[in-house]
């Protein structure tokens, strides 16, 4: 039994001296939290980030929704376009094909017509000629048909012989006519053929000078269609350049949004830490006032660093805002100085923006402030135990509100 009690009472004292150094090590770590109000405007500040980077991504995604929808219709108009384009070129090889044949046939009649026109000189010179003989030849007879036949009937050597040369020279003289006759008649067909050549050649020409008015034609509505074809070219090249831009630019746009909603995680989770921490203040250990030992410039560092947070308040905000600073300063978590609680990292805005220092450089500090700073370190609050304040935000109830403040 009394080793019982003996092991009892040994177990009891190890137990208190583990007690007595986590409490002894509590209060001797500084428990580093970071300010509420600074991370709840950084939630702020992300999630406004987060929205507009949204509404981008939603503009952005609606460009490409037109986008593909004009580069659809311009694919189609293109398509159209160049099977047009298509008819007609073969519209244009077709006629040049026609065209060169008019080309040929032309050139063809020319050197028919350059025959025949040779021919036909040929055939008036002999013709000429022929014409030229017979009228020397009818001259003579004409001229001597008396001596001719009395020369012929004295050499002949009988009537018979008389009869033969008379026979003689009526078919020489016939012959000649024929002769004559027959080349009036292949003049007369050379130059019905060269005519006829003539208003062939014509007619070809005419024909050449419509296919040639036709060509223009074509050629211009070939030059338009080319003209629409490059034009719905380029505007479908630089739709689809568009398209590859929004498109990296909406992947940008999620890639960002994915980290700024991964930010937004962290800082909700620094936040829930901090209230945490800020509740862990609240059920932390607390020294009197009468423990505080104030060092020589703390009332002018007070004073200045309320009238940068509630300088535009009213005295009971500003003592609100001097309480925060001095619970922190008896909690055992925070700082136990007002120095090291003011310019614990990231705790108090003026701080960071350098308008402390200003204040402090100039001596801003109201007499109001300079009260608010005295009733404080005189052990007055008006927060209760509340280590921190903020403009009000959703997601926070305050245990007070003061001013344009809460308190928690």
């Amino acid at each position: 039994m009394e080793c019982t009690l003996r092991r009892n009472l040994m177990r009891l004292k190890q137990n208190t001296a583990v007690l007595l150094v986590f409490i002894l090590l509590i209060g001797a770590v500084p428990v580093s939290v970071y300010a509420t109000d600074a991370t709840r405007q950084q939630i702020e500040e992300a999630e406004q980030e987060r929205n507009e980077t949204q509404s981008q991504l939603d503009t952005t995604r609606d460009n490409l929704e037109t986008l593909n929808e004009q580069k659809d219709s311009l694919e189609g108009t293109l398509s159209t376009l160049n099977t047009e384009l298509s008819q007609v070129s073969n519209n244009l090889s077709e006629l040049e094909a026609k065209i060169a044949d008019k080309e040929a046939e032309i050139e063809e009649t020319n050197e028919m017509i350059a025959v025949t026109n040779q021919e036909l000189e040929e055939a008036i010179a002999v013709k000429d000629q022929q014409y030229e003989t017979m009228k020397l030849q009818i001259q003579f007879m004409y001229e001597k048909s008396d001596d001719l036949y009395l020369e012929m009937l004295l050499s002949a050597g009988s009537f018979a012989e008389l009869l033969n040369r008379s026979d003689y020279i009526e078919q020489l003289s016939a012959y000649e006519q024929k002769t004559l006759q027959e080349y009036k008649d292949t003049q007369a067909q050379i130059e019905a053929i060269a005519a006829d050549l003539e208003l062939a050649k014509a007619q070809l020409e005419t024909d050449m000078s419509e296919l040639d008015a036709y060509k223009v034609q074509v050629v211009a509505e070939q030059s338009r269609v080319s003209g629409l074809v490059s034009q719905a070219s380029n505007s479908l090249a630089s739709t689809s350049n568009q398209i590859s831009d929004a498109e990296a630019a909406a992947l940008a746009y999620e890639q960002q949004i994915k980290e700024q909603e991964e930010n937004i995680t962290a800082l909700k989770a620094k936040l829930a830490e901090e209230l945490r921490m800020a509740e862990l203040a609240n059920q932390s250990s607390w020294r009197d006032i009468s423990e505080v030992s104030f060092a020589e410039g703390d009332r002018y560092l007070l004073a200045n660093l309320i009238y940068c947070e509630a300088g535009g308040e009213s005295y009971t905000g500003q003592v609100a805002v001097g309480s925060v600073v001095m619970n922190r300063v008896l909690s055992s978590v925070y700082p136990d100085t007002i120095v090291g609680v003011i310019y614990q990292s990231g705790q108090f805005s003026p701080v960071a923006s350098g308008r402390l220092a200003l204040a402090l450089t100039e001596g801003r500090a109201t007499a109001g402030c300079y009260q608010a700073a005295d009733a404080v370190m005189s052990g007055t609050t008006n927060v209760g135990n509340c280590v921190y304040f903020r403009t009000p935000v959703e997601g926070i109830v305050p245990r007070y509100t003061i001013g344009g403040h809460i308190f928690y």
